[in-house]
């Protein structure tokens, strides 16, 4: 897997993911890209976050 698709597991664009996560928006362009290289462990980090969050795409439960 790689990042643009674990962004896109989220449901979140490029924009939310950045702010979400707290990393800068040309960071993640670039890791997307391919023109810089993401750390493995920053994938792993981010994967299990993702994961533990239960992130289901955008859908979002309003219990009324």
């Amino acid at each position: 897997m790689e990042i643009k698709e674990l962004r896109e597991s989220t449901g979140m664009n490029r924009k939310e993911f950045c702010e979400y996560f707290g990393i800068p928006y040309r960071t993640v362009t670039e890791w997307e890209r391919g023109t810089r290289k993401m750390p493995d462990y920053v994938f792993r980090l981010l994967a299990y976050r993702i994961k533990m969050e239960k992130f289901a795409g955008k859908e979002e439960v309003n219990e009324e």
